[in-house]
């Protein structure tokens, strides 16, 4: 590999494996007399990866679950060793690995502050100097000299962030933490980001959004079963990427239709005279018949599900005013989701709940039936319940609808995220934001509608 005296970060043809073992012994008797235990396979996480980082630049490591990421921000912080290769590093680096290593539950954020700090390498005096840009920074002020175990979870890592991120560092390692605190301290988090690249700090981070990556790094490394597969601008390797996994998506999706559809077959072959199961079967038929393009665009690749499932909707569609089914409203039109849900029992109390997300992760609407109907609804063994919106008053784009239903615990019943795509088009512009209101401008006595 080619040096130079800008690059700051030289990793040469490494490998990383790990030994799994089935059913390892613990005990020095069970290692004897039971040797088939000690049997294991080598497990290849990193195949042979190399690459540069220069001062001052921001690299993002893109790549699905298990792809070798976090093995390498792991490998780069020195938690882990190579089999094989080497990696240079010149400067002092921080990292944003596991918030809050260290932490001592019955001592207060201040004093865990000091704590923390060491792990990165600050004196207890450095620490001194900059103890009010931490709190400052982490919004703890007036918690600050509590026991860290009465912090709630956001708490907890809003202070381990803000020792994390006020650490002098050349070199910073961040692995997926920037979800940390509400929406105005992620906002924070991100700034100080941005503000600590523009002084020189080479950043890596690891991330499964991608909307973080184009917006914080300048290259993009994506890494694909152990081996890089691409490197380049960030906008660029994300997209390639994104139209790669929605693929993979597609396929999946269409496989387990497959798997779906056979199973009905079998069961409609029990059960012909089951008018409910015949239904199903068809609208398995209208799946298969999909093409992996419409696959994808039916809901986000985000999209899961997650539950006990008492109570679980087993279809959500989109209607128009003539009680069609679209994917599509246009600014000032109703908006009307009706979901059909099957309960184990008749009489449990549901919150059905229906949030509305722009498809860059903006959150911009939500509603419960909760506190619009100001109290808990009973269910049937099997029902429908309907959601409407008078009038659109979303601006053009793209969003994805999730829909939960809790019961008066906030237990979750049913919860899927980014179910469905709408598309929100509009007849004329009237700005810029979230939602499109119409204004006017009145210039010279004259009134002027703005576009």
């Amino acid at each position: 590999m080619k040096k130079s005296d800008d690059v700051v970060i030289r990793v040469d043809s490494v490998k990383k494996y790990f030994k799994v073992y089935p059913d390892k012994g613990k005990t020095l008797k069970e290692k004897v007399l039971f040797l088939k235990r000690n049997r294991y396979e080598l497990r290849e996480v990193l195949k042979g990866i190399s690459f540069e980082v220069k001062r001052g630049e921001a690299i993002g490591l893109i790549g699905k679950n298990g792809c070798g990421k976090s093995t390498t921000l792991k490998l780069l912080t020195r938690i882990l060793r190579p089999n094989e290769g080497t990696i240079t590093i010149e400067g002092r680096v921080s990292s944003l690995i596991e918030l809050g290593a260290g932490f001592h539950p019955d001592l207060t954020g201040r004093e865990n502050i000091y704590i923390n700090a060491s792990i990165f390498g600050i004196k207890a005096k450095e620490v001194k100097e900059r103890m009010d840009d931490i709190i400052r920074f982490s919004e703890l002020e007036e918690y600050i000299d509590n026991p860290v175990r009465t912090y709630s979870s956001g708490m907890y890592m809003r202070l381990a962030f803000s020792v994390a991120i006020n650490v002098d560092a050349d070199i910073l390692l961040i692995d997926e933490i920037l979800a940390v605190g509400d929406m105005n301290f992620q906002e924070k988090c991100f700034h100080k980001l941005q503000e600590i690249k523009r002084n020189g700090t080479t950043i890596i981070i690891v991330s499964h959004s991608q909307d973080q990556i184009k917006k914080i790094c300048d290259r993009a490394i994506w890494i694909d079963e152990g081996l890089i597969r691409e490197e380049g601008v960030a906008k660029l390797i994300c997209r390639e990427y994104e139209l790669c996994m929605n693929g993979r998506r597609a396929d999946r999706a269409k496989k387990e239709a497959e798997a779906e559809l056979q199973k009905l077959k079998k069961e409609a072959e029990a059960a012909k005279e089951n008018e409910e199961l015949q239904k199903r079967l068809k609208r398995e038929r209208d799946l298969m018949n999909l093409s992996c393009r419409d696959i994808c665009r039916l809901c986000s690749p985000a999209a899961h599900r997650e539950g006990n499932w008492k109570i679980k909707y087993t279809n959500v569609r989109l209607v128009n005013s003539q009680g069609l089914e679209t994917e599509e409203i246009c600014f000032g039109e109703p908006i009307k989701i009706e979901m059909e849900y099957v309960s184990i029992q008749e009489g449990l109390l549901a919150n059905f709940i229906v949030g509305i997300t722009r498809d860059d992760w903006v959150y911009c609407f939500g509603s419960t039936s909760e506190i619009v109907n100001k109290g808990y609804s009973k269910v049937n063994k099997k029902g429908k319940v309907t959601f409407k919106i008078d009038s659109c008053s979303l601006a053009e784009g793209r969003y994805y609808v999730d829909v939960r239903i809790k019961d008066e615990n906030d237990e979750v019943y049913d919860n899927v995220f980014s179910l469905m795509e709408i598309r929100v088009k509009t007849e004329m512009k009237y700005g810029w934001g979230i939602v499109s209101m119409q204004n006017q401008w009145l210039i010279d006595n004259e009134s002027i509608k703005g576009d």
